[in-house]
């Protein structure tokens, strides 16, 4: 195992962190111990949740709601955002819905636009999509303001789909100005002058937000990429489930060229704890414990980077995000050697 405070120290440019796993394995946790590391170390660190279902308000136990940037009492350094979804899925429509009004009545397009713009703003992926929107503005905007940014995701499938768009959406943009250039062209195209045709697209509002959509697409889908300024880690459980996921999504993450910075394995259960227990259920979860291990061992071993062990309380209050932060950088299970 390489270790995370190893990999910390070889990245000093690490910006951007994702976390990133199936439902329940520990995401938040995850995200929050790093944003903690990073803060204790003097880096300004804002912990941002893009989950749908918010936990850093209960984890810290201080209300974190409101989808504005609150000081993390207690931690020195550490911000924390909640976003809010549907905030950010209503501005996102009013774009949308505007940018298709505009493109057609500049095209002259004698059509009801509302269709259009119903259609657009309720597919599948529209939510992802206003989140990937609004998380390149926080990577953009608060990128100036703080050391480093660590993002709390939702399950790692929207993850995967929400970093994913970083490639759909340039098409899209793409496309849709290539679109607009030829509506453009198409009004001026008796005057055989491409200079006119020019004039048209600098005066049309749409195609100007276009461009600059796309130009901070560009800027952001750079940094998501560059393997010195941004990572993914994927947090998964020592068992069957949450590994064939963690294996399944790293191989998709890698398709779409993001960088992935580890695995970090949570709720281990220590060797002198399952040895000094008399509960006959803990003990049978140590063995099971054993077999996932070796697993993980062997199919992602390189990747593990970092350990988190089963606590005896819940992880709740800066205290326990301290401990957390701490044992991600120094904590390794007992029983190691038993698995080779």
């Amino acid at each position: 195992m390489a270790g995370l405070k190893k990999l910390f120290d070889e990245k000093p440019n690490l910006r951007f962190i994702f976390t990133g796993g199936k439902g329940g394995v520990g995401k938040t946790i995850s995200a929050a111990g790093i944003a903690y590391h990073y803060a204790s170390d003097g880096k300004k660190t804002l912990l941002a949740s893009l989950n749908p279902v918010h936990s850093l308000t209960s984890l810290f136990r201080q209300d974190l709601t409101g989808g504005s940037i609150k000081k993390v009492e207690g931690a020195e350094n550490l911000y924390a955002i909640e976003v809010e979804i549907d905030d950010v899925v209503q501005r996102y429509k009013e774009n949308i819905a505007k940018r298709i009004r505009e493109f057609m009545k500049w095209a002259d397009i004698p059509i009801d636009p509302q269709p259009f713009v119903d259609i657009a703003t309720t597919n599948p992926a529209f939510q992802e999509s206003a989140m990937f929107d609004k998380m390149m503005d926080i990577v953009l905007e608060e990128g100036q303001n703080f050391d480093k940014i660590v993002f709390d995701t939702a399950a790692v499938a929207n993850a995967v789909r929400l970093i994913g768009l970083s490639k759909i959406y340039g098409l899209w943009l793409q496309r849709m100005i290539k679109s607009r250039e030829e509506a453009l062209s198409l009004r001026v195209k008796l005057s055989f002058r491409k200079e006119k045709v020019m004039e048209e697209i600098k005066k049309d509002p749409l195609m100007a937000d276009l461009i600059s959509l796309h130009e901070k697409f560009t800027k952001v889908r750079g940094m998501l990429l560059n393997k010195d300024e941004t990572a993914f880690f994927f947090v998964t459980l020592p068992l069957s489930l949450p590994i064939a996921v963690v294996k399944r999504f790293i191989k998709m993450v890698t398709a779409y060229d993001i960088p992935v910075g580890g695995v970090i394995v949570n709720q281990i259960i220590p060797k002198a704890v399952a040895g000094k227990t008399t509960s006959e259920y803990v003990k049978n979860q140590y063995e099971q414990q054993l077999h996932y291990m070796k697993i993980i061992q062997d199919d992602l071993g390189d990747l593990v980077v970092s350990y988190i062990p089963t606590y005896e309380s819940e992880v709740v209050g800066v205290d326990m995000v301290r401990k957390v932060a701490e044992d991600m950088i120094s904590y390794i299970p007992d029983f190691m050697d038993e698995l080779s």
